[in-house]
This record gives C-alpha cells, sequence and structure tokens, in this order.
C-alpha cells in the first residue's frame, strides 16, 4: 500500500504541483480514507519527502536499463531525455522549481542526489562519446558536466521562462542539442540531427 501511495502521490504532485494538492486529494484519488495515508507518513511533508525520494529512485533505475542497452553516445542521451519527458508530460510548470519554493530541505536534498547520479551517468556518457569518435577528444569532462547539469535546471526556474503544455520537454530537447553541438565532432553531428529528426514536436 505504501509503494501505491507514493506511486499515486508523485503523479499528483507532478500535475498540480506540490502546494496545492492536499491530502484529502491523495485519499480521493486512492479511493482510501486520510487515516490509512497517515498510517505511513505522519504529515505532508513527510509524504513529499518520500514521493521525491520515490519517484528519483523510479526514474534513476529506467535510466540505468537504458545505459544496458548499447545504443552509441548521443541516441543514449536522447532515449534517458524521454524518461525524464515522460515523468514530466502532464506537468504545465515546473515541479522542481515548486519543490524549491515550498519544500527547500528536500529539494536539496533531492538536488544533490539528483547531480550524483547525473555525474555519474554524464561522465560514463562522454567517454564513451569520445572512444566513439562523435564527441572530441579534447573536452574538459567535469566542466561538460557542470554546464549541462545547470543548463538542464535552468530550465525549471520559471523566474526564467513561462510555461505550458510540454515546453519543459521542448526546453529540455534544446538544451540536449545546444550540449551536444558543443562537444560533438563532426561524426557526432550527423548522428545528433539524425536524433532530431526523428524527435520533432
Amino acid at each position: 500500500m505504501k509503494d501505491t501511495i507514493l506511486k499515486k502521490s508523485g503523479e499528483i504532485f507532478l500535475k498540480f504541483g506540490f502546494k496545492s494538492v492536499t491530502m484529502d486529494d491523495i485519499a480521493n484519488e486512492l479511493a482510501i480514507s486520510k487515516k490509512t495515508i497517515y498510517k505511513f507518513f505522519k504529515n505532508k511533508e513527510e509524504l513529499v519527502e518520500e514521493t521525491v525520494t520515490y519517484m528519483h529512485e523510479t526514474m534513476h533505475t529506467e535510466v540505468l536499463k537504458i545505459y544496458g542497452l548499447g545504443h552509441n553516445a548521443i541516441k543514449e542521451n536522447f532515449e534517458v531525455k524521454k524518461v525524464f519527458s515522460g515523468f514530466m508530460q502532464n506537468s504545465d510548470d515546473s515541479p522542481i522549481y515548486q519543490l524549491k519554493k515550498y519544500y527547500p530541505k528536500t529539494h536539496d536534498k533531492m538536488m544533490s542526489q539528483e547531480f550524483c547520479m547525473f555525474e555519474d551517468c554524464l561522465m560514463s556518457n562522454i567517454e564513451k562519446g569520445i572512444k566513439e569518435g562523435l564527441y572530441r577528444a579534447d573536452i574538459i569532462e567535469d566542466q561538460v558536466t557542470k554546464f549541462y547539469f545547470s543548463l538542464i535546471m535552468s530550465v525549471h526556474d520559471s523566474n526564467l521562462y513561462t510555461y505550458n503544455k510540454n515546453t519543459i520537454s521542448k526546453l529540455e530537447l534544446n538544451v540536449l542539442e545546444y550540449h551536444t553541438r558543443a562537444i560533438a565532432t563532426e561524426k557526432g553531428i550527423k548522428v545528433l540531427e539524425e536524433q532530431l529528426e526523428k524527435t520533432r514536436f
């Protein structure tokens, strides 16, 4: 039951936001009593924190599956983006920005976990891309990783962007293209263009 509550809470929080969703909303969606939720979570703040951890672990599992499929480095990044787009597909606003605003401690913990996962995966991807001749051999890997992470996170700042349906997914695609063009060889640019052609909205 706890996993069911976490899964449904994640869906609702992503769709309607961390601030506006109440414990009653979640109970109604699951057709259970609010008391049942309180058996597992003492308050909404604890539910939010555990839901964010649950979503992060679920995404991480899906991302690791992609890294085991043997795609070239550029296609790999596009497949990883699909995982994140799948989680965000019902969001008209940035859940990460809302988390930062209303649950800053949970946000900071999540960002620390996110960067560790992102750094490990992207460093592996960059090394793979260099070996495949898709990325330049002279790039500074740790800097490139930090640049890309900073750009991706900036997409979730509503002080910078106005959101509507699919805005976040489109912005993340633009960031991925920007990142790839910055580090790709001529061979890599051709692979990038092939992927972009398949990903047009």
